[in-house]
């Protein structure tokens, strides 16, 4: 990889949904020897702006990579010291089960749950964390109601150039607009803003209002998507080292067709590995993106991944670093 200490380090930041400070704060410092404008709005997006060579003619194009990760929030703390909570993005049970979370300050708690966890059904409000306290005031001395948690999962090496982390969601979309950035010299005649969202896991409410603000010609969502070449209860031809994906259509947006056939022709004259992604479960940046302003015209790149929104995903260093090369063969395009 061309940086696997940055995407190591990247993945081991705490930012749940809504608290993505600190994620922010480093990615600031990572971009601001490359960035030509850079800024944080209201909401917390940090807009990273690298202008082209077409002047007012320009094309402007949005590369958004959420920062946050899932989590749970503190709604109740009870009697023996067990905290209950609701979700903070969507979280499965199943795979929270017995997982390990961390809180911002640093205290840490084992998921579990109020019966089977066959019986939860997917419902976090069966589930509780357990930090080691004996009741509810031992409990207030560590954590407040209120307080976010997420998951803690080690960055591991696997077989095959494969990797396993938490926030691999998505967390590889900024190491992957980060290394992007490394290679614009400025020499493309796009204007190219690299957009690191808040709250994508909330409904994608940061991509919105970045993209209000920028009004981008193309709007392209960098994130991952679910792998279905393993066992799993999801159903499509997504394969981990089957290349970069370029997304052609999801429950909340069809990508513009013309975006999706450039990004195939840059793939194949850069030779860059790629497969055609459909899901019919899930979303991204991109439908906010696509109805923003007046309309924009979206796409997605998407990193297929093994068990997402856990403190375990696994992904192909092969199929990251694709995206990093389709992301630089997009930005460099000339669009009429």
């Amino acid at each position: 990889m061309r940086d696997e200490k940055l995407l190591r380090e990247l993945t081991q930041l705490w930012g749940v949904a809504g608290y993505e400070k600190e994620v922010r704060n480093y990615i600031e410092e990572k971009a601001a020897p490359y960035a030509d404008d850079m800024m944080t709005d209201a909401v917390g997006n940090l807009i990273v702006h690298k202008k082209g060579t077409g002047g007012a003619n320009a094309k402007k194009l949005m590369f958004a990579a959420h920062m946050d990760e899932i989590g749970f929030m503190v709604k109740k703390i009870e009697p023996d010291g067990r905290l209950r909570v609701c979700n903070l993005g969507w979280n499965w049970t199943g795979s929270a089960y017995n997982g390990r979370v961390r809180f911002r300050n640093g205290v840490s708690g084992v998921v579990s749950c109020m019966g089977p966890i066959e019986e939860a059904k997917n419902d976090p409000g069966k589930l509780y964390i357990d930090i080691g306290a004996c009741s509810k005031e031992d409990a207030e001395k560590y954590v407040k109601l209120g307080d976010a948690c997420g998951y803690h999962g080690e960055y591991l090496e696997l077989v095959n150039d494969r990797i396993c982390a938490k926030t691999l969601d998505n967390r590889i979309g900024c190491y992957q607009l980060l290394e992007a950035l490394k290679q614009n010299d400025g020499t493309g005649p796009n204007d190219i803003y690299y957009v690191f969202c808040v709250q994508e896991e909330l409904g994608c409410r940061g991509s919105k209002v970045a993209a209000e603000r920028i009004q981008p010609d193309i709007g392209v969502a960098v994130d991952i998507t679910p792998a279905h070449d393993y066992p799993c209860d999801l159903e499509g031809s997504n394969e981990v080292d089957g290349g970069i994906g370029i997304k052609i259509c999801d429950p909340s947006v069809v990508c513009d067709e013309d975006v999706v056939a450039a990004m195939v022709e840059c793939c194949e004259k850069e030779q860059i590995k790629y497969q055609r992604e459909v899901i019919d479960k899930g979303g991204t940046d991109a439908s906010s993106m696509n109805l923003s302003g007046m309309g924009v015209k979206a796409g997605g790149i998407v990193v297929v991944t093994r068990y997402p929104h856990s403190q375990s995903a696994v992904a192909s260093k092969a199929d990251i670093e694709a995206g990093v090369d389709l992301i630089h063969a997009f930005s460099r395009r000339e669009f009429t």
